[in-house]
């Protein structure tokens, strides 16, 4: 009969074996480099469009499968969102107060994954001032950064 530690130590070397022969080796700093600037310049693009008044260009950031949580769960999809912004923030095309971030963070999770977080701000239009923390969850599609998942408190 065989050493149950010798049978353990067999198993674990095949199994990380394995996952060392699957994993794909990371891309050096630099490419992250540049994905960490397409997302910052993606998400600028975003609030530089809501304060245009183009809600579409808005939320080009969005994946088609994204959702945005809310208070009363995960919204899905980008027809909803849109929706919901023109009722809320838009009066006849128009944002009624303009959109801003500050103290903004994108981490990488994966070659193709990013997690980006900081704060946002809604001011202006004679309104009080609206402000609060942003989570997104960014992934690489064939057309570029796009976020699949949003929540806003």
């Amino acid at each position: 009969m065989r050493n149950p530690r010798s049978i353990v130590a067999l198993a674990f070397v095949a199994l990380l074996a394995a996952a060392c022969a699957t994993t794909p080796a990371a891309k050096p700093a630099s490419a992250w480099a540049d994905d960490e600037a397409a997302i910052r310049a993606v998400t600028a693009a975003s609030s530089e469009a809501w304060n245009r008044g183009d809600i579409k260009g808005h939320l080009a950031i969005y994946d088609e499968s994204t959702t945005f949580m809310t208070a009363d769960g995960p919204r899905p999809g980008v027809a909803p969102i849109e929706e919901a912004f023109l009722k809320k923030y838009f009066d006849a095309g128009v944002p009624k107060q303009s959109l801003g971030f500050s103290q903004v963070a994108v981490r990488r999770l994966a070659d193709d994954a990013a997690l980006e977080t900081g704060r946002y701000q809604l001011s202006g239009g004679g309104l009080p001032e609206q402000s609060g923390w942003f989570t997104l969850v960014w992934v690489r599609t064939p057309i570029g950064w796009r976020v699949i998942h949003d929540h806003s408190s």
